[in-house]
């Protein structure tokens, strides 16, 4: 398959150097229901309300793939629903990370690490002027492919868009930004797009050695597809 090099998968630039994470192996491959996270400095992962990801279904418009392509009237997707089809979220804040390794947010993205086996990290950023032929590059982040790992990205800056089929295989959209961490399950077809901002920078995260191929579809035969399609209860 083709190689898918931004976010969602692998141009890593020479400054993104994957860091080794050791935690314990465990069998995670795909997510538990969809939570949303906050740390604080007495409980580092706290639950909190104060900040959900923001989805919605998306209309069936070709117009620049940046836009937010809401239907009208717009049709929000529950938490309940991202967590049908595996979906899940935290909230990490990216500033109290980036200030150093002795901090609440450290421990926070951490635990996770340790709690679902991710032992490899490293960073990207995505703008016109730090990735060449952008505006193609936006398309082919943009083409529909599955992992046979989950994705991982917790964003430090910007925003962006993360897409998913849901069971009747309908994109659903979800916006993410600063302080987001989400992980999208191996299995389940997805692309990411960068918004009408232009700008983001995210960790993304991984269980082994950093997994960047995607799977362009169609892939129905593809065992972990299958694996997920069984784990929301559908058949191929």
């Amino acid at each position: 398959p083709a190689i898918c090099p931004a976010i969602c998968p692998a141009i890593c630039p020479a400054d993104s150097r994957p860091t080794d994470h050791t935690s314990p192996r465990l069998a995670f491959l795909y997510p538990l229901p969809l939570q949303t996270l906050r740390y604080s400095s007495s409980s580092p992962l706290q639950a909190s309300h104060q900040k959900m990801v923001q989805a919605w279904y998306m209309d069936s418009s070709d117009e620049d793939q940046r836009l937010p392509h809401q239907l009208t009237p717009n049709e929000p997707v529950s938490l309940e629903k991202l967590a049908a089809v595996g979906v899940l979220h935290w909230t990490i804040d990216a500033e109290d990370y980036l200030a150093g390794p002795e901090t609440p947010a450290h421990e926070a993205l951490d635990k996770i690490c340790a709690d679902r086996s991710y032992k490899n990290r490293d960073e990207i950023t995505c703008t016109p002027e730090k990735l060449p032929n952008y505006e193609k590059m936006l398309k082919t982040f943009f083409q529909e492919h599955i992992h046979e790992d989950e994705e991982i990205r917790f964003v430090l800056d910007g925003t962006g868009y993360f897409d998913i089929r849901d069971k009747e295989d309908r994109w659903i959209r979800m916006a993410v930004s600063k302080n987001d961490l989400i992980i999208l399950p191996a299995g389940a077809y997805h692309r990411f797009t960068l918004d009408s901002n232009d700008y983001v920078r995210a960790m993304r995260l991984f269980k082994d050695e950093p997994m960047w191929t995607p799977v362009n579809r169609p892939c129905d035969s593809n065992q972990f597809r299958l694996d997920y399609l069984k784990s929301l209860g559908n058949s191929a």
